[in-house]
């Protein structure tokens, strides 16, 4: 049995993992940097109000009360959730479109706008049906063997991976109309990709809201990385919020023998599991030298994710709009390459608006609410000066809300307000070149070609989050510490999980 595991970083992925070998005796030991948990997945209180941080809503659940179950507990006991039936507004140039969870309100809802596409939604949503029945074995499995290519999982899944076809190439096979193309591939920015570049394989993101749903925690998305930090306490495991890790403790060339902190304390450990943004936490946390296939150099030359402009406003008034709105850049094509070709600011942005509180009063005080609004924008591997930058940004994103979404005289009704440009995801939040969504999710850089679970350059050292296999996203980084928690404990055979699956049947 392992006597000791640190964790470091408190984002879902760490406190996920944390929880599940906490509730099976393990000793854990979580550090974070910052002074508050979740990471991304955190929260921002500012007088009243509160914000998410990161991610905003809450897909596939069932994945959450399975790793509470595997905890010894109910994940309902712990959040509040809330369906909405309305999971958010398109708003285009002519007209908005709302998205339904119900299939005949949906329905009606394209046949209004777009005649003749209501079939094309069935078909898609069947055949979509198929290939995530056959993708889940290699979601929720390890992949960090070349061999584990030509296992039936895989081999059984190849005529569902759409190899070759884009994301919006894929939609196109369903729809005529463009906007009704975007409709159901802007999910590709949730891993910060193009849908003309993201893998037809991820036609899942849409189909999973529109299957499974789109969740409110009450008090915000962050409720769901407090309420695994309280089972992290409940099962004696310890959160050491403040104390950043400095370096890896290396000894004999690569073997991790714990931590070292940012005020020099070295902390021994039988097994380190890294929450860290992958790329930095190679690139800070460890030596020169020690990595061959992740050395720095070879890191700058990997593909990234863009990034996020975020505005939090604490509003003293209710706007008249849904729980989500996206707004579309007119040229939406020429928006997504200035953000992850041409590396510019663009004039015309696309926007994403939540205003959760027309459904969680708890967010602000009473008539009041929250605003989060964020922009895709590139990584900082484009060079911009967010210093010289950043306020003009903000502006004309604010311009944008005020003439698209309706939200007159913005700036005479803000009371609170913060910006995380893509120099402060960098620099407060430790995320390489700003890189909201991690490493790229090109086929290039999935399953066995993403760094793996165990990681392969490192003794006693396991990856979770959006930095290893399966990928960034809150569901699959779930996965990811569900995948990384069942490796390391099949190293202990005298521990399993209630609902355990062995390394044999994984394979």
């Amino acid at each position: 049995m392992a006597e000791k595991i640190i964790v470091i970083g408190a984002g879902p992925g760490g406190l996920a993992a944390a929880m599940l070998l906490a509730s099976k005796g393990y000793k854990v030991e979580i550090y974070e940097k910052q002074s508050f948990v979740g990471g991304r997945n955190g929260s921002v209180t500012m007088e009243g109000y509160t914000f998410d941080i990161g991610p905003t809503f809450l897909s596939m659940p069932e994945i959450a009360e399975e790793l509470f179950e595997a905890s010894g507990r109910n994940l309902h006991d712990y959040v509040d959730l809330r369906e909405l039936s309305m999971m958010y507004e398109l708003i285009f140039k002519d007209k908005k479109v709302k998205m339904y969870k119900d299939p005949e309100a949906l329905s009606r809802e394209i046949e209004r706008h777009y005649p003749g596409n209501s079939e094309g939604y069935s078909r898609f949503m069947n055949d979509t049906r198929k290939k995530m029945e056959r993708l889940k074995p290699i979601l929720q499995s390890p992949m960090d063997r070349y061999y584990q290519y030509i296992s039936w999982k895989v081999l059984r899944a190849l005529p569902q991976l759409s190899l070759g076809k884009s994301l919006y190439s894929v939609l196109s096979d369903y729809f005529t109309e463009h906007e009704l193309r975007l409709a159901f591939t802007f999910q590709s920015k949730y891993l910060g990709m193009s849908p003309w570049e993201c893998p037809g394989a991820f036609s899942i993101l849409s189909f999973m809201e529109h299957e499974y749903g789109v969740f409110h925690p009450i008090g915000g998305l962050n409720q769901l990385s407090k309420a695994m930090a309280r089972v992290v306490a409940e099962h004696g495991g310890s959160i050491h919020l403040g104390h950043g890790v400095k370096k890896l403790w290396i000894e004999d060339g690569n073997d991790v023998k714990g931590i070292i902190t940012e005020n020099g304390e070295r902390v021994a450990a039988d097994e380190v599991i890294i929450n860290g943004d992958f790329a930095h936490v190679m690139t800070n946390l460890v030596e020169d030298g020690v990595l061959q296939k992740y050395s720095k150099d070879r890191l700058k030359k990997k593909k990234y994710s863009c990034s996020t402009f975020m505005i939090y406003l604490g509003i003293d008034k209710q706007y008249d709009l849904p729980h989500h709105s996206i707004v579309f850049a007119e040229d939406y094509r020429r928006n997504v390459e200035e953000i992850t070709k041409s590396f510019t600011l663009s004039e015309d942005p696309s926007i994403y608006i939540q205003n959760a509180s027309v459904t969680d009063p708890t967010l602000a005080p009473p008539g009041h609410s929250t605003l989060y609004i964020l922009a895709p924008v590139p990584n900082n591997v484009s060079g911009i000066d967010w210093t010289e930058n950043e306020q003009a940004f903000r502006d004309l994103v604010l311009d944008a809300v005020e003439s698209k979404a309706g939200l007159e005289n913005i700036r005479d009704h803000i009371k609170v307000e913060k910006i995380i440009s893509p120099h402060h995801w960098e620099t407060d939040f430790n995320i390489y070149e700003g890189a909201t969504f991690n490493l790229g999710h090109q086929l290039t850089q999935m399953m066995a070609l993403r760094p793996h679970n165990k990681f392969e350059e490192l003794e006693h050292c396991w990856l979770v989050g959006g930095g290893t296999h399966p990928g960034s996203g809150l569901p699959t980084i779930l996965e990811s510490a569900r995948i990384t928690t069942n490796m390391l404990m099949n190293e202990y055979p005298s521990h399993s999980f209630t609902k355990e699956q062995t390394m044999e049947e994984a394979l």
